[in-house]
Parts: C-alpha cells; structure tokens; sequence
C-alpha cells in the first residue's frame, strides 16, 4: 500500500526511538549466539560413509615389496604447485551467496527486560495501561525464555495489530441523503484539510459532496475550506464572517437536500476542550442540526493531530461527551510523531479509525491498516 511506503519512510525515521530502543534493550545484557549459515561452495566435501547394505569400495594397498633387489636411491618429491590466491571470503561469499550470517543477539525475558519494554512503550506514547496490558501479554508463555530483537518486535508488532484490529474502519456509508459528516477537533488539527481529502475520495468514489464552512469566525479558514473544495471538485457553502455556525449548518442542510448530495461534510471552528464556551457552542450545532433530522449527525468524526500525545485521550474523552463522537481520523503522522498514542486511544476507547494522514497532499489520507501500521511502528521490514 503506498500509504504506508510513505508512513514506513516517513514516520518514526527521525522522531521515534521504538525501533532502536528495542535494539538497545536487547542488546543490553543479551549475548551473542552464532547463526547458521548455508555450507560455503568451496569448502571440502565431507568423507560420505557408505550406505547400509552397500559394499565399500576397495582401497588401493601399497604392493609387497621385492626380495633380493638392492634398494634404488629414493627420487625426491616435485615440490607441490602453490594454489592460485583465493578471491576475497566476502567477494566469493557475495557471489556465491554464502555470505556470513550475523551473530544474533539473545536477552532473557526477565522482569529487567520487561521493565524497560514498559519503559519504552509508555515513552512512545503508548500511555501506562496499554504498555502495561502488551506487555504482559508478550511475557505470557515466554518468560525465562531467550529472545532475539527480531523476535520481540514481532510479538509487540502481533499484540499492537490484536489490539487495533477491532477500530479499523472505514467511515461508513448510509442511504440517508444527505448524510451529514460533522468534523471536530481542537485548533490545528488538521480538519479542513481532512475535509477536503475525504471529500476528493469520496467524489472519485461517485458520491455528491457538499462542504459547509463553519468555522465562521476566521475568514482564512473559509478561504483554506474553499481551496481544497476546488481540488476536490466540490461546492462549499459559506456564511458572513461571525454568522452563527448553528444556523450555517442548519441551512447548509437545506441546501445540501435540494441539490441531492449525498454527504454533506461540516467543518467547524478549533476549539480547546478546557475552553466551556466554544464547547457549549459546538453542543449547540449538534442540538440545531437535529431539529432538522433527528437521526443527524451520522458521523462526527473527531480529527487529532498525532504530534499532541497524550493530550489527545483528554480531547477524545470531551469531545464524546459533547458531540458523541462516532470515529477518528489521526493526522500528523510524519512530524514529531511518537505513533504509539494510537494504540492507546484503540485500547481505551475502542472508536473506529477511519484513517490516518502522513502528509500534506490530497492522497496522504488512506484508511487505516492495523497490520501495516504495527510494522511500521516496531520497525519490521516488510515481507
């Protein structure tokens, strides 16, 4: 999946220690232990004993000697040939393909070592719950036993994807018209550029969009919304700058009905879930909009920007509170970056995941793969 080619090259090369800190952990008090590698071309053949029930072959014996002949003076030996110097071991191991294995470096899985794996995870972003559980959940069955760092990242690369297999979903699809998308999150999180990315998926999809902008109160951000309406292909519908945002959705509704498209997607201002006000205002939007249809919003898709950490379960947990969030779109995921606070979301909220972006462009937004994402995040090499 190109996606995450570029989640792989992107993310975690710079900002995550996971992948090393792993190689560390392992290293530190593990001892090395030879790896088998493949017979070489050129060594000697080994003597073959022969099979059972099969005769040896003879072996030539020197003849008896003859009697009353006076000895002949012994004929010294030619001096053997000299071997042609040997190609260098690693340009014949190279060619040949025998090159020599590394020695592989194993750690027991002790309480030390688990103790750092914790360590790792929670710095990683993991948070202390969830490092906790995946920690535990690897020991099991393991401990005392002698692991190699390939060895931990795979299991830690299997627990993560147990863990998120469950949230990973697609935004769903209703036969409601129009479906109506109500997109949060705190200031910077990147909604509107996530708005315009779905909107361009959905189109090519088939699907009639139209977008609302209602983050009234800044004018570049209508003007952002209304840029990447245009590389989508979709209309957006505006208000005069600081026009209630509650009354833009509720006739962006109208509208979006009369044009019979089939999702409306609404953006609306960033807010920080410690401000009362801008939160009640945006409880407010919820309430107006279901004075329209009942069953609206379908979606409200909470947007987060990965680089916030741990500040991103707070917002998850105030933003369900007051806009019943239905799913999220994690974005952010080529910057500073840790990666491992999405486990810990899919751990303690178990909301879908819709997608995750890694990057400014219209196609840097692809649905979330858990399996890919683990290996990424633990630093496996693809298969």
């Amino acid at each position: 999946m190109a996606l995450f080619s570029k989640l792989r090259e992107r993310l975690f090369k710079s900002s995550s220690k996971l992948e090393e800190g792993l190689d560390a952990i392992v290293e530190d008090g593990g001892e090395e232990t030879p790896a088998e590698a493949p017979p070489s071309q050129d060594a000697p053949a080994a003597e073959v004993a022969p099979a059972a029930g099969e005769t040896p072959a003879p072996v030539a014996h020197a003849p008896e000697p003859v009697a009353a002949e006076p000895p002949k003076p012994v004929e010294q030996p030619k001096p053997a040939a000299q071997p042609e110097p040997a190609a260098k071991p690693g340009l014949l191991r190279r060619l040949t393909g025998t090159a020599p294995a590394k020695p592989v470096v194993r750690r027991e899985l002790d309480d030390d070592m688990l103790e750092q794996l914790e360590e790792l995870l929670i710095a990683s972003d993991m948070g202390v719950d969830t490092a906790l559980r995946v920690t535990a959940n690897i020991a099991e069955g393991r401990f005392g036993k002698r692991l190699s760092t390939e060895e931990i990242k795979t299991l830690l690369s299997d627990e993560i994807t147990r863990i998120m297999e469950s949230v990973a979903k697609p935004l769903p699809l209703y036969p409601k018209k129009p479906q109506v998308v109500l997109v949060v999150g705190v200031n910077g999180a990147g909604k509107t550029t996530t708005i315009g990315k779905l909107a361009s998926q959905f189109t090519a999809a088939g699907k009639s969009v139209v977008i609302a902008a209602g983050d009234t109160f800044r004018a570049a951000a209508v003007e952002q919304l209304q840029v990447w309406g245009d590389r989508a292909g979709v209309p957006v519908l505006t208000a005069p700058e600081g026009s209630d945002p509650a009354s833009l959705a509720f006739d962006a509704m109208a509208q979006a009905e009369e044009m019979g498209a089939d999702l409306l997607m609404i953006d609306t201002a960033g807010r920080l879930q410690n401000r009362q006000d801008l939160m009640e205002e945006l409880a407010k939007i919820v309430r107006v909009i279901r004075k329209k249809d009942e069953t609206a919003p379908h979606n409200t898709v909470l947007v987060l920007d990965a680089t916030t950490g741990q500040n991103a379960l707070s917002q998850v947990g105030t933003f369900q509170k007051l806009a019943d969030v239905s799913g999220l779109v994690m974005t952010k995921l080529d910057g500073t970056a840790k990666g491992g606070v999405l486990v810990a979301l899919a751990d303690k909220f178990g909301l879908p995941i819709h997608a995750i972006g890694v990057g400014e462009k219209i196609d840097d937004l692809d649905a979330f793969d858990p399996r890919d994402f683990a290996r990424a995040l633990t630093g496996l090499v693809d298969e």
